[in-house]
């Protein structure tokens, strides 16, 4: 994995305090405008899906629910976005150059993503246009064993770059994940780890597109579109799943 340049994962928990006798429901905006004052915002706080809508929805998905403090997707056993009023999620405000931090957790065999500088595309899935840290059950979901020397296990960028080293914890534990994005550069981290690196929009990251599944998809050779910002996500791949601790900085 090549390093251009160092940037250190923050670890640790920062904390954010909210009136919790508001009655009126937040927006994105007006929740992230208040919390900009801080240097880290919470987009999910453990107690309020204050903030997420369904993906080409304005209102969110009843399969999600709040489960112990967590965000769940709660599994249909159909398959990819097969709940009655399943599918993604996303943070209803767009980021651009930013540190993210999150906590995961799967049911046995296990499969969701985070995505990142998602654009919403009338009649496209969200994948279309967005590169995907993964989330898996490395040893009982089957996509573990396909792919590319494990460009599909767990904080892989999803069937392009595999983690390196591969240190999930099994399912039902919960892992630590990081995404930094900064000027087209990307890194993932996964329990403490840097394990992906790469740099959007260049020659390489073109040449990588073009020789995988994703050959031609514009959006996503162009992720974050003109503006080069977008929506961070959350996958319903049809399992049980758990996000903590959801934080974000703004790099600029």
């Amino acid at each position: 994995m090549r390093k251009l340049f160092y940037l250190t994962l923050i670890s640790g928990t920062m904390s954010y305090s909210s009136c919790a006798n508001a009655t009126k429901k937040e927006s994105a905006t007006e929740k992230t405008e208040v919390q900009n004052q801080e240097e880290w915002i919470t987009l999910f706080d453990g107690t309020s899906l204050d903030g997420w809508r369904g993906y080409n929805r304005k209102d969110m998905p009843s399969a999600w629910t709040i489960d112990d403090g967590a965000i769940k997707i709660n599994s249909s056993g159909q398959g990819e976005a097969g709940a009655k009023d399943g599918g993604d999620i996303i943070f209803d405000r767009k980021f651009k150059n930013f540190e993210l931090t999150f906590e995961w957790k799967v049911s046995k065999g296990g499969n969701s993503g985070v995505f990142y500088l998602s654009q919403e595309i009338e009649g496209k899935p969200i994948y279309k246009s967005s590169p995907e840290y993964q989330i898996l059950d490395n040893v009982n979901h089957l996509d573990a064993k396909l792919g590319v020397k494990g460009n599909r296990q767990s904080a892989s960028l999803y069937d392009l770059i595999p983690a390196v080293p591969q240190n999930s914890k099994p399912f039902g534990e919960w892992n630590t994940g990081g995404i930094i994005v900064y000027k087209g550069t990307v890194v993932h981290s996964q329990n403490g780890e840097n394990v992906v690196e790469y740099h959007l929009w260049t020659d390489d990251w073109k040449n990588m597109i073009e020789k995988s599944k994703f050959k031609g998809w514009e959006n996503f050779i162009n992720a974050g579109g003109e503006n080069r910002e977008g929506f961070i996500g959350l996958q319903d791949h049809g399992d049980d799943v758990w996000f903590r601790n959801i934080k974000i900085k703004v790099l600029e």
